[in-house]
């Protein structure tokens, strides 16, 4: 058995420690005007949905003006309402229901670029002397017109573009049309500090900060080196990007005075930050931006939004980042708007309503707050979109090797109904609803006591009862591949052991941890345990009490 890892001395019992956050994609959830795109009046519509399932916060992607080029991530204007998912009004009424329901609302910030239409790089780019010149991420050539060094976007290709009105490069880390904005500026803290400050004043309860280690960067524009150890796992290899060692772009020392600032103002209204890392070291830049309790209240990365799928790999993150935490909490997601849907990703594209079960619980069982996304409660496999259907730019560049997000982003299916697009829209929608998801529509599972849904239901209840799988701290065991156990411990309580079969094959083997522990009721997966002998069909999992005589250890 490995040592028990860290833990807060005082457990603290932050409301958002023992949350679960349900992320929702506007554009794919519900359509309530028939122009084939979600809205607002959608998402408030489906809250009672949403609180069935027992979660706590909704993070809502962007609804922000925007030219939409990256779906909403390239922002025009931080304080309104894009007419595409509908006005204030309707966006305080979804705030209104939510709270009525016990909901919070997580709102995405996407600080560190903008849209080129947003009218501060209108006026940056008007000139080298404007009162916002330098309010972007500006540079003049090399001598022979070239960028000023190496960086490299996410999306392909330079991170520089060449501005004729200036006759500068502006530096973009995404798209082109997404410049980023200087955060060495006072001015620029500031200008977010106060569109953050109206939203919170309209009731919102915490944000989920896009990119959040790409707000600095290096004023001397050194180049990056070459990547030691190139990561595959987090950056497709067909993309350059992980070909450097991203120490002078982003995840820069200054970035920590600012999260500072940002979680000063959160604290006037008592919301709540969770940041989104991606890094060459995910996990260490996890543990600086959410130690101390002055910085973010937790943070996620893509650690294990990954195609690896093992016992080892998991355990390993979560062993890597309790063993870096100075105080700080983990948001562990499998899913989200980013990468192709879990149960294709990791159970392959005939994954089991059996396989997304345990996936759930294992989530559930980990330390830290769990992000779930929108249709992974139904099991929603990754949907096939075809290259003429794409609407994603980076699946476009990378097309075919990778096929980009739009096939994690299709419609919820509300219903079976093919010919109503699954109860999405009334008009065509943006991207298609997919026959492999229409099968397990909302409305088949509200009827199916078997179902995902009412499995997600049931076990999120089932947990929200018991203290070490929401604040305890967390040990793993060694067992043989593909096989994850683990202990979750909280002082004054009898320990609990989870053990979860990640593969699709029954395995038996020997847990000298489990001898003399009690088999729990509730949880609602098969696996059986006597004295130290575990058996787990195919996915498979046992959860047991420790123990009296072991408990608190």
């Amino acid at each position: 058995m490995t040592k028990q890892l860290s833990q807060p001395a005082d457990q603290q019992r932050q409301w958002w420690r023992e949350a679960i956050i349900y992320q929702v994609y506007p554009r794919s959830f519900l359509d309530t005007n028939g122009d084939g795109v979600g809205d607002l009046p959608g998402i408030t519509a489906k809250l009672d949905y949403i609180a069935s399932l027992g979660v706590d916060i909704v993070w809502i992607s962007p609804y922000f003006k925007s030219p939409m080029k990256d779906f909403g991530y390239d922002v025009s204007d931080y304080c309104d309402v894009d007419p595409l998912f509908g006005t204030l009004a309707d966006f305080d009424a979804l705030i209104a229901k939510a709270h009525g329901l016990g909901l919070r609302i997580m709102i995405d910030q996407v600080m560190s670029h903008s849209a080129e239409e947003h009218p501060w790089f209108k006026e940056s780019r008007a000139s080298r002397d404007n009162p916002k010149a330098d309010w972007y991420v500006w540079a003049d050539p090399l001598p022979d017109g070239n960028p000023p060094n190496n960086w490299m976007s996410v999306f392909g290709g330079s991170a520089w573009q060449w501005d004729s009105r200036r006759r500068q490069y502006y530096m973009h880390n995404f798209l082109v049309s997404q410049p980023d904005l200087n955060f060495h500026h006072p001015q620029v803290q500031q200008a977010h500090l106060d569109c953050l400050r109206f939203w919170l004043e309209r009731g919102v309860d915490g944000i989920r900060l896009d990119a959040c280690n790409f707000h600095f960067h290096d004023t001397q524009l050194r180049s990056n080196p070459p990547a030691v150890n190139r990561d595959t796992a987090t950056v497709s290899d067909v993309n350059p990007y992980g070909m450097q060692a991203h120490v002078y772009d982003k995840s820069r020392p200054e970035n920590l005075a600012f999260l500072k600032k940002l979680r000063s103002l959160l604290n006037e209204y008592n919301a709540v930050a969770i940041g989104e890392v991606g890094a060459d070291d995910s996990l260490a830049v996890m543990a600086d931006y959410t130690a101390d309790g002055d910085k973010l209240h937790m943070a996620y990365s893509f650690n294990l939004l990954v195609p690896t799928c093992s016992a080892q790999y998991i355990r390993k993150q979560v062993e890597q980042f309790e063993a870096r935490v100075k105080g700080g909490w983990a948001s562990w997601s499998v899913g989200n708007h980013d990468v192709q849907r879990v149960a294709t990703r990791w159970g392959g594209p005939d994954a089991p309503v059996a396989f997304a079960k345990m996936i759930l619980a294992m989530q559930l069982s980990l330390k830290g707050t769990p992000c779930l996304y929108q249709g992974d409660e139904l099991a929603f496999p990754e949907a096939d979109v075809p290259y003429e259907l794409l609407q994603d730019p980076y699946g476009i560049t990378f097309w075919p090797e990778f096929k980009g997000r739009d096939g994690c982003r299709t419609p919820m299916a509300w219903s079976d109904d093919a010919a109503a697009h699954g109860g999405f829209t009334s008009g065509k929608p943006w991207l298609p609803v997919v026959a492999p998801q229409l099968a397990r529509a909302a409305s088949v599972q509200e009827s199916d006591p078997e179902s995902s849904l009412a499995y997600t239901r049931k076990f999120i209840a089932w947990r929200r009862a018991l203290p070490q799988l929401t604040r305890g701290g967390i040990t793993f065991f060694d067992a043989p591949e593909p096989v994850l156990a683990l202990r979750r411990d909280l002082e004054g309580e009898r320990g609990i052991v989870a053990i979860f079969n990640l593969g699709g094959d029954p395995v038996s083997f020997t847990l000298p941890q489990v001898a003399g522990a009690e088999q729990m009721q509730g949880y609602g997966l098969p696996g059986q345990v006597q004295g130290e002998q575990v058996s787990l069909p195919a996915y498979g999992a046992w959860f047991g009490l420790a123990p009296q005589t072991d408990a608190s250890r």
